[in-house]
């Protein structure tokens, strides 16, 4: 059992964090360099809304949580900052000219990705971790995603402009990996600080929205050409729109009281982004992506619904954000439509053909490396003397963080809005 000394961050975190950035310093000295070929910033309005996302999108996402805001959102800043610099040497050291590793706005973009896929297991642990075992996670984490990153794109040379395998298949099973080692049978039924309340909820949403509104970019900052980035934007917007209508009725009618559920519109209506991202460049038609967008709403809410307490209850997956449901299963989808797409239409960018086959082992490969690699993981960060919180101190920022004696306040209105749900699900 985790003692009130294992989650002093003191030294312990301190020490490790300067010690990582130290090393990567020291490592950009010896082998970055600027990318003097590079074209005008062209990319650099699609940096920004990538940014956006990673920053503002993913960690106001998980504020949802009562007592773990701070965590949210800060956790959120420290993976990110992190991890886009390991990132930046992960993913060049595999495409290195003269022993240099050449940093540009698309270099910047490729490691604002490979920060998305630590991003997304953050949230599959989300309150039962400490922020040593996230600085150790994404360290691993990102090399991991990186060399699959590579099998993927230039051994299968398979096509995934909007990363629905390499990033979000990726974060998400890695992530569910990590947290069935680090099971805990204390939190099996439900922790009283594992709820939102009405302004927990409303901040999630916020992530909803900055998300939802920069996807577009996501899936087409890497596309290779201007036509195919048009394409790619077209796509995911119609996606998008279309799995949100979707999932607005099915939140309706999965309730048994034909009530909307503020998890699955924080969730389920980005399905639509994750699903279309492997073939968003491809010239599958908007109403195709309409349609990939709809059965991303509806895989993702049904999810939500059954699979997620399945999991909990039967195989010990303890999913904190749903992250299978968001990223998984709709990574999945994007995966076998990519499959399907390359199979009845030629599909061939710079001299590459895609072909079906390829599409199928870069899908095979991501999730069997990613269930690997996050064992293996998840292992590593079962040490017991990396400050890991005890169940009873789960899901609350005052283990790692100075809270505000306002907060006391917040707790109770907390406490009375949670007492208002439960009476109103007896009614």
């Amino acid at each position: 059992m985790p003692s009130a000394l294992d989650t002093n961050m003191r030294f312990k975190f301190s020490i490790l964090a300067l010690l990582l950035e130290g090393i990567i310093i020291v490592l950009f000295g010896i082998f970055v360099e600027y990318n003097t070929n590079d074209h005008p910033p062209t990319l650099y309005p699609y940096f920004q809304d990538v940014h956006v996302m990673i920053f503002v999108g993913f960690g106001f996402l998980m504020t949802f949580l009562k007592k773990y805001r701070f965590s949210s959102v800060g956790i959120n800043m420290l993976i990110a900052a992190f991890g886009l610099q390991w990132g930046t040497l992960m993913q060049g050291f595999w495409h290195m000219e003269g022993g240099k590793i050449h940093v540009d706005i698309k270099s910047m973009i490729n490691a604002d990705f490979s920060t998305a896929t630590a991003l997304i297991s953050f949230g599959a642990v989300l309150g039962k971790t400490s922020p040593v075992q996230m600085l150790i996670l994404t360290i691993l984490e990102i090399t991991i995603f990186a060399c699959n990153e590579h099998l993927v794109t230039g051994v299968f040379q398979a096509t995934d402009v909007g990363a629905s395998m390499t990033i979000h298949a990726f974060g998400a099973y890695f992530g569910l990996a990590v947290t069935l080692v680090l099971y805990r049978p204390g939190l099996k039924n439900k922790h009283e600080n594992e709820e939102s309340t009405y302004d927990s909820d409303i901040f999630a949403m916020i992530g909803t929205l900055f998300l939802w509104l920069f996807w577009p970019s996501f899936n087409s900052a890497i596309a290779s050409g201007t036509i195919w980035q048009i394409k790619a934007i077209v796509n995911t917007y119609y996606s998008l729109a279309a799995c949100t209508v979707v999932t607005f009725a099915l939140s309706s009618l999965v309730d048994q009281r034909g009530k909307f559920s503020m998890v699955l519109i924080q969730n389920a209506t980005l399905a639509g982004g994750v699903a279309v991202g492997t073939c968003a460049d491809m010239s599958i038609h908007p109403f195709a992506a309409m349609c990939i967008g709809s059965i991303a709403g509806i895989i993702s809410v049904l999810g939500f619904h059954f699979l997620t307490p399945f999991l909990a209850s039967k195989l010990n997956i303890q999913d904190t954000c749903g992250v299978h449901n968001l990223h998984g299963l709709p990574g999945i989808l994007g995966g076998i439509a990519g499959i399907i797409v390359t199979a009845i239409k030629e599909e061939i960018r710079e001299d590459v053909h895609f072909t079906p086959g390829m599409q199928a082992a870069a899908l095979g490969s991501t999730i069997g490396i990613a269930l690997v690699g996050g064992a293996l993981t998840g292992g590593i960060l079962k040490l017991p003397f990396l400050g890991q919180a005890s169940d009873q101190n789960c899901f609350d920022d005052s283990v790692y963080w100075e809270v505000p004696e306002e907060e006391k306040t917040h707790e109770i209105h907390s406490n009375n809005y949670d007492e208002h749900r439960r009476f109103e699900a007896t009614m």
